[in-house]
């Protein structure tokens, strides 16, 4: 049997079992592996194609019918009741809301795409739109918790640790998972990038990626009091002194954590900071990606990917940008606009440096919104705005083996309810597992007497979307 187990046989991979110590504790690759990737895993149970991944987290809830999932039925009825009293919302909802935005067919596969993404809807042969996305609650917290880490309830490890955990690090002197957020963290913090039951090595490093000089995206990552040569004296007698008392104190796992972290903190100093200056960067690439701090980062993750980082995630706000209950027609056309340029950026500029097909770009939001009218909060008139819809909504991947100018799947005529090929959060995971060269059913983690994967006991693969 294949099955990925955490088997440790010596101190130190006991100490990776142990350590809650996170970002610090990626040093001890050399421990695990001989100098190779930071994993406690076995490998892939395959070839796949993807080998690293950048998710793209439209944090609020992007509505399929305005974006990816046209609806003239729904333009038809507006302003008439829907047939969906059965389908639960979060808040009251009334008539039908036609999407205030055109759609067109792109490229030559002819996927709708609406206005608020001109530059992307040139990319339109290089994604997969899955149009019947579903989740359990239409819960923010929640949804969140069951996109990142397969479970809405309990603490479980987020995709990117288990990712991590199974595949590692390509870069010793970079976390192998990282967490790109602009001005603070998202609803439910750093919950969205746990590790859980795995060892701490695997958890998502945050950035604020408000910040633009790279010397204060990573806080004192360097000394401007002492030479190269002065520090490099100076840990020689650190890393003696600490060896010495870890001669006298051995398998002491928290010893060997404060260690390894003085470790890679020295040796981030090598390539931190140029990992995260944008700035180096030929003029036509910083305008190709465009301002501000959606498209900022999302070149980053391309520098991050492109440097050995496993798994990037980027975050579009730390509150709910996409949260639209009020004033879609403006609040979306907003939102999309800060992210629209570099998102086709990405795709395009990993594509001419050939790191499109081992590179997997997931883009989605935790649910969806509804394609009825949210009432005002006293139940009063129209607030031209959607509520939270879980029954269906839409996503889209690009890269690592996806087929591009795929349409998966179909919501049903007003776009409230998946109905055709549903998939769910743990398909989603499955299928990216998958492209990953992950069997879902065998990559597991024992802990507490039991084996865990990130499907739990669901998930099939959706292989009408692979290449």
């Amino acid at each position: 049997m294949n099955t990925v187990h955490n088997q440790q046989s010596c101190s130190r991979r006991a100490f990776l079992n142990r350590s809650g110590m996170g970002f610090g504790t990626l040093a001890l690759a050399d421990l695990v592996s001989g100098g190779g990737s930071v994993s406690a895993a076995s490998g892939r149970h395959f070839v796949g194609k993807a080998k690293r991944v950048i998710h793209v987290f439209l944090n609020g809830g992007m509505s399929q019918v305005d974006t990816l999932d046209p609806k003239p039925e729904l333009t038809k009825r507006g302003g008439q009741m829907l047939p969906f009293a059965n389908l639960q919302t979060e808040r009251k909802t009334g008539v039908a809301l036609p999407s205030p935005f055109k759609f067109k067919q792109h490229g030559e596969s002819g996927i709708p795409i609406s206005d608020i993404f001109p530059h992307l809807s040139t990319c339109a042969d290089d994604i997969a739109v899955v149009r019947s996305m579903h989740v359990e609650l239409p819960n923010h917290e929640m949804s969140l918790m069951l996109m990142n880490s397969g479970d809405q309830r309990a603490v479980r490890p987020s995709f990117g640790s288990w990712l991590t955990w199974g595949m590692g690090s390509e870069n010793q002197n970079l976390p192998g998972f990282i967490a790109l957020c602009p001005g603070g963290y998202p609803v439910g913090g750093a919950g969205n990038w746990r590790s859980a039951f795995l060892p701490g090595v695997y958890q998502g490093t945050h950035i604020d990626t408000s910040q633009t000089d790279p010397r204060k995206l990573i806080a004192n990552v360097q000394n401007t009091r002492l030479t190269s040569g002065e520090q490099k004296t100076q840990f020689d007698l650190l890393q003696t002194l600490n060896a010495k008392h870890l001669a006298a104190r051995p398998n002491e796992a928290a010893l060997e954590a404060r260690i390894r972290s003085f470790e890679l903190a020295y040796r981030m100093q090598i390539e931190a900071t140029d990992a995260f200056d944008v700035e180096q960067e030929p003029e036509h690439i910083l305008k190709m990606y465009g301002d501000g701090p959606q498209n900022r980062q999302l070149l980053l993750a391309r520098r991050l990917v492109e440097r050995g980082v496993r798994f990037v995630q980027t975050w579009h706000g730390n509150l709910q940008p996409w949260d639209s209950h009020s004033n879609i027609k403006e609040e979306h056309r907003k939102v999309a606009s800060q992210c629209d340029q570099g998102l086709a950026a990405l795709i395009t500029d990993l594509k001419q440096r050939g790191l499109l097909d081992e590179t997997l770009i997931l883009c989605t939001g935790e649910f969806g919104r509804t394609p009825s009218v949210e009432m005002s909060q006293g139940g009063g008139g129209s607030v031209q705005g959607r509520d939270h819809n879980h029954w269906g909504f839409s996503l889209w991947l690009a890269g690592g083996g996806i087929k591009g100018g795929t349409v998966y799947g179909a919501t049903d005529e007003f776009g409230f309810r998946a109905v055709e090929n549903p998939v769910s959060v743990h398909d989603l995971h499955a299928t990216m597992l998958h492209l990953l060269g992950f069997n879902h059913e065998q990559l597991t983690y024992r802990y507490a007497g039991r084996d865990y994967r990130l499907t739990d006991v669901h998930g099939q693969v959706v292989r009408d979307i692979l290449s």
